[in-house]
């Protein structure tokens, strides 16, 4: 069997797998909340936080698919979105207990299962030599301001976990980040305020990238049905 071929099977697993992952995530929530109203709201992490996070684990081998050219994208929006998606999920809404049974999760979950049911569709298309224009347009239009959006609530639920860590940053361990063996431990708190700004530029870039890149897909599928 080519490499050529091992690459497809593989991407079309992957592709298949996170497709399946997000449909069930978003299928539960929307099925808790159609059930129990907002009173789902409060349990969402509990419900689906297992799966989220395997989710999210496997979408840092996205890189390596770029990288390797097994996926035809953009380097850098996709490395925002896993660094961000990873870094809320991890050092924030795993960390704080509290936090997990605020509402700005459970939407924080239905914005990045919206955003990845666009895009996994289309690549598995994609794999299959299946292109679709529907999905090739909703995944490099709607998912613009959706992104937007998402930034957004991840800005809000850093803004929330902060009074979580703050009070907790003399008396919790998980608060602190050791940046040098000699130095004392550093605010998670404080990196989280610093982080913030950096959030927004980084959601700029990729922006700008993501429109860029829905121009480039958008050009090549004209020109190519052109042809025909």
């Amino acid at each position: 069997m080519s490499r050529l071929s091992i690459g497809c099977a593989y991407s079309f697993t992957y592709n298949l797998f996170q497709f399946c992952g997000h449909t069930w995530l978003l299928a539960n929530m929307t099925a808790r909340i159609l059930s129990f109203g907002r009173g789902a709201l409060a349990d969402t992490f509990y419900a689906v936080g297992v799966v989220m996070t395997l989710c999210q684990m496997l979408s840092v081998l996205e890189l390596f698919h770029i990288a390797d050219e097994i996926e035809q994208s953009r380097l850098i929006p996709r490395l925002v979105q896993v660094v961000e998606r990873n870094l809320l999920l991890f050092l924030v809404i795993i960390s704080l207990e509290d936090l997990q049974s605020s509402p700005i999760v459970c939407v924080q979950f239905m914005l990045w299962n919206i955003l990845d049911l666009l895009r996994y569709p289309h690549q598995l298309l994609c794999v299959m030599k299946m292109p679709s224009f529907g999905l090739l347009w909703a995944r490099y239009t709607l998912w613009i301001p959706l992104y937007v959006v998402s930034v957004i609530t991840e800005g809000i639920t850093v803004y929330q976990a902060l009074p979580y860590l703050e009070s907790s940053s003399n008396s919790s361990t998980y608060t602190q980040l050791n940046l040098q063996p000699e130095s004392p431990g550093f605010p998670l708190h404080t990196l989280l305020k610093m982080y913030l700004p950096i959030l927004a530029v980084g959601a700029g870039v990729t922006v700008w990238q993501l429109l860029k890149e829905r121009r480039q897909q958008l050009d090549k599928w004209n020109k190519k049905h052109k042809r025909k």
